[in-house]
Order: structure tokens, then sequence, then C-alpha cells
């Protein structure tokens, strides 16, 4: 899937929003396209030898190794291509009894693996592909999903084909399988789970090792003829360059039983279509990045940039904190004109480690980009609930015998235009109909208990699942009205006031690690990252632009509504009013990992 990289038609609502934001590859540098990548690739490797060449392909699982090894034997029919999965792999039945337990009988939820990729490999096949290459008499190229561990040290060029997440999401819809499962007719959710659980797991340990030495990437999004390609030189200096700079990945919109009409106008959405309910509009494990020289893109998951250079994505002391991983969530959630998320909770981080192996769980936040005049967000339980009382109710909704009275039991707050309620695990919500939601919220975001989904079914036709063993475990009984409207509703705090500028310190509770900070302006707001990474989002005004004091970068447009991302190693820098802006004062918020910055006191 390479995104149309055409500009768009902006109509008289649209923000200007831009939905294919790029990064530049160094100067100098190609992308290739169709054969001209293994063309590349062959001659790298008898560049660097004076035997037989042998060129690997290692690939992410959900690519389509047929296709590219058909692409491959074209461009290069001189060659021995040889697909190391199907000489290799160990038999399904093997792969299958050895992740089990990892899966679990659930729909949604598994247990975080550890794997790694050559356990999914019979070790007497292994041998006898190690003896085809040394036994080669022309250009070999192995093709799969570890090709790199099966060839070692005698590769003589090393090329990645890599898919962002989402891509593979949209394969499993469409009815391809996990990797080696021959699931292809299986529902899409579990689908997921064995790629979030295991698969997208083991082959992001996989991949790690091959970043700093990969020669060629290949855009395994796209269709094989079309995909672009760029040389691992150019991509890690599109990576490095990444990090001294704001960015934005590219954001993914999706449908859902409870989507509104909000984004398909103001961002410039299809038309035709139902409703959007989601955008990931900065959630790097998902979301990709557009690699560009001479108006040609190739698309690489965005986690290749937390995973290559994480220390100088996130800072020191984020990174020794939670890894190559990028902690922090925004996502929007559109109901105007639809209906209500599902009511859920989030575990509780005992919990969340416990019973799947995460390490943190999801805290959250809605801030309300915009709603009608009876939006509301459901929060917290009203007083002396019995909770006995409310699972049974709960159950037998879930059994279909009577709906869920949810007023009954839940509190309601009334939502406006730049609100912002904190929702920390172990608390019951859900955002009502007629929101537009910007969630701000760590990043673990596949762990939602669902408590009551007001009797829908999925866009699939299958009703949604809903977990409430795992949900009565998690709710904290004595977050009641009362110890809400003191804790989550109208947490604002004014940090500072200056002519023209005010900071505010405003929505998550202390019990969450993301600090929040909403600055308001009218020509301009200076930021220091302090260390660490920033990610925000222009809440407020028409269209900004990043800059930085010392001229370290280019001045960076931003337009209402998109998030972008500051990496800690920029530093200092300056949101200000974009020549030609429209607007007469402008707002964003700014979330950080809590406790990284000196002005955190």
């Amino acid at each position: 899937m390479t995104p149309d990289h055409q500009p768009a038609v902006v109509n008289e609502q649209s923000t200007g929003y831009v939905k294919l934001p790029t990064i530049p590859l160094p100067e100098g540098a190609e992308v290739l396209t169709g054969g001209e990548a293994w063309h590349a690739a062959l001659r790298i490797a008898h560049d660097r030898t004076a035997g037989i060449p042998l060129v690997v392909v290692d690939v992410y699982p959900g690519a389509d190794v047929a296709a590219l090894t058909a692409s491959i034997s074209a461009a290069l029919p001189a060659a021995e291509i040889v697909d190391v999965e199907d000489a290799a792999a160990a038999d399904p039945a093997v792969i299958d009894a050895l992740i089990g337990r990892h899966l679990t009988d659930d729909r949604v939820f598994g247990v975080m693996s550890h794997f790694t990729v050559d356990e999914f490999y019979d070790g007497g096949r292994v041998e006898h592909v190690r003896e085809r290459v040394a036994a080669r008499r022309s250009p070999l190229v192995l093709v799969g999903w570890g090709a790199e561990l099966i060839a070692g040290a005698e590769a003589d060029a090393l090329v990645l084909v890599d898919m962002a997440r989402w891509e593979i999401q949209q394969r499993y819809r469409r009815g391809a399988a996990n990797w080696r499962a021959g699931n292809h007719d299986e529902d899409a959710l579990r689908k997921y789970k064995r790629g979030f659980f295991v698969e997208w797991r083991t082959a992001d340990r996989h991949k790690r090792t091959l970043l700093d030495r990969i020669d060629l990437v290949v855009d395994g999004n796209a269709e094989t003829e079309a995909a672009g390609a760029v040389a691992g030189e150019s991509f890690r200096a599109a990576m490095r360059g990444a990090t001294t700079q704001p960015f934005r990945v590219v954001p993914f919109f999706d449908p859902g039983v409870w989507g509104g009409q909000w984004m398909k106008e103001r961002l410039d959405l299809d038309p035709a279509a139902e409703n959007f309910a989601w955008c990931f509009d900065c959630v790097p494990e998902e979301n990709s990045l557009l690699l560009e020289a001479g108006g040609k893109v190739v698309e690489v998951p965005a986690i290749d940039l937390v995973l290559s250079r994480p220390r100088e994505l996130l800072g020191e002391r984020t990174h020794s904190r939670f890894g190559a991983e990028f902690p922090i969530r925004f996502d929007f959630l559109d109901t105007m004109g639809g209906g209500n998320l599902s009511l859920q909770v989030h575990p509780l981080t005992d919990y969340i480690r416990d019973a799947f192996g995460m390490s943190y769980t999801q805290d959250e936040s809605y801030y309300l980009l915009d709603a009608a005049d009876d939006a509301v967000v459901y929060l917290g339980v009203k007083p002396d609930v019995d909770p006995k009382e409310m699972f049974a109710a709960l159950r037998a909704a879930t059994e279909g015998t009577h709906p869920f009275d949810a007023e009954r039991y839940v509190n309601t707050y009334p939502a406006k235009k730049h609100d912002h309620f904190a929702i920390p695990a172990g608390t019951i919500h859900c955002s009502g109909a007629n929101s537009m939601v910007l969630e701000i919220s760590a990043t673990p975001f596949i762990f939602t208990f669902k408590l009551w989904d007001w009797d829908r079914v999925g866009l699939d036709g299958v009703p949604r699942p809903v977990h409430l063993d795992h949900g009565e475990r998690n709710v904290r009984w004595e977050r009641d009205d009362r110890w809400v409207e003191q804790n989550l509703v109208g947490q604002v705090h004014e940090i500072r006031r200056e002519p023209g500028l005010v900071e505010e310190r405003t929505g998550l509770h202390e019990l969450e690690f993301i600090e929040v900070r909403r600055h308001w302006f009218e020509h301009e707001a200076a930021h220091d990252t302090e260390g660490t990474v920033n990610v925000l989002n222009l809440v407020e005004g028409d269209v900004v632009e990043i800059v930085s004091p010392t001229g370290a970068f280019a001045p960076y447009r931003v337009h209402y509504a998109e998030t972008f991302i500051v990496p800690a190693a920029v530093g200092e820098y300056v949101i200000r009013r974009a020549p030609g802006s429209r607007s007469e004062r402008f707002a964003t918020v700014k979330a950080y990992v809590r406790g990284t910055l000196a002005s955190d006191a």
C-alpha cells in the first residue's frame, strides 16, 4: 500500500490537514522501483565477492513472498531463488504448538511473547538450505522471514522488505493468513492477535539486528512491481535526519460502528464513506513514514525510527525508562453524528503485567477538539453502586436479556470544546455521541476491556468482544462522582502568563506518567524538549510553523488538528504564527513523559 503522493483537493470546510507527510531522504538519494532494486542488490553482491554472489532478502511477516520471488526471478533470470520459508520453516502444527499458550483461547487478548525467528524453523531443513548455499554454481537469492539467519556471514548483499502493521491488518481483512498459518478465513481479530502478541514482537526483535547492516530497504506495502526501494545508507541517513527536526507520521483512518462525520468533512476524507471512527495520528507502532526523494516515496514503518535511533528520538531518560518503545499515543475518536463508544475500562498496571506480560498500561485522557451541545463523557461510577449488581446487569445485557442502563451506574459529564478529561486505568469511561476526541494516552492500545457496547455488532456483523471477567477485576469502585470531580474533570492549572501567552497544565491524573501542557498564544510560544520527546497537536488556529532559534532545521508547517513529534535531540524550538495565517489565537497541547523535565517541578 504505497500512498498516492499527490496533493489532496481541499474542500471549503477542510483544515488543510496533510494526510501524506514526508521525510526527506539525503541529497543524492535515489528511489528505485521494480527490477531496479534487485539489479542493485546483485551489483552490491558482485562488488563484494570474487566468488559466486549470495543475496539475502529478509522479509517482514505479512509480505507476499511468492510475489517477491516472482519479481526477483523476472529481474534476475540467471539467479537461483530459494524461498527459505517453504524450504526450511517448521511444520505449521509445530509452530501452533509452540505459540499456543501465548495466543490463549480469547478472541482478542494473548500474552506477549519472546520468541526469536530461528525457533520457527526446522534445524534439519535449515542445514539442507545451507548446503545448497555452499554448493551454489550461479548467483543465489534467499528470500523469506529470517533469511539472514540462515545465510549468516555468507551474505554478500542484505535486503530488507519491510512493512507497516496497518497494511498487514488490511491484508488480514482481505483474507491474508498469518505467517505459515493457513488461517485465511479466520476472524481478523484473531489474526491481529497472533500478529500483535507473537509475529510482530519476534519480527521487530529480528529486524532490529538488521537495520545497521542492510544494503537496501524495499517497500513491502506496495504492489511488488511498483514498490520503491532505497539504499541502506540513505535510509539510515533519513532516520538520523528525522531526529533533528519536527516530523509527522502518516495517519490512517478507519470506519466503525460508532463512527462520525467530523473527520470526513474537516480532514478532507472520502465523502462517499459512511463514516470514519478512528484516526491513528501518532502511533509509531502502527503508522508509517514516507521517505521522499525526487518526487518518489518509500513507505517504511515508523517503528523503524524508534528501533534504530531510540536515544535521539526519545531522550536518554525516557529511553532508560521504556527502552526502544514510543510510550505516547495520539489518536482521534469521531462520534460527531455517530454513536457512543463502548463502555470500557483499562487494566491496572499490576494486572496487565501479570495477565499479558506488558510492563505498563493504557492510562489515557480525552481532549475535546469539538463537541455538540449534547455531548457527554461517561466517567466513573455513581455513589454506592453495588459491584455485584452492576456486573450482573452487564452479564444479563450481554446475554440479551435486557439492555444495560448505563446512566443508572455510570456518571455523565457535559463535554465542550477544549475540555480535557483524565482517565487513569481502572476508571469506567466512554465518550458519548457528537464528540470529536483527541485521545492522549499511553501506547498499549489493544488492552481495552469492553463492558457494554450498546447492543451493537461490528462492521463484520459479529458482536464485538466484551470482556466482563477482565473488567470486573480492574474497576476501581472508589472512583465515584466525588472522586472524579476532584481528580479527573476540569483539572486545568495555569503555570505562567505573559503578554500574548498562557501556559497551563491540563488533563492527566498524578497516577499517569504523561504530562500535558497547553499553550495559548497570539504570535509565538517558546519550547524546549529538555531531553525528552514531545508530542503535540495544534488544537486551535489554522496553521503555525515550528522553527529553530539557531536555524538548525527549516521551518516546519503544521495545520489545525495535525499531530507532530519533536524529537528529544531537537532541544529548543518555537511555535509561531505561520505566514498567511488568518487566526487570531492559537493553542497546542504538548505531551511528554512526566518526571523527565526540570519544568515539571
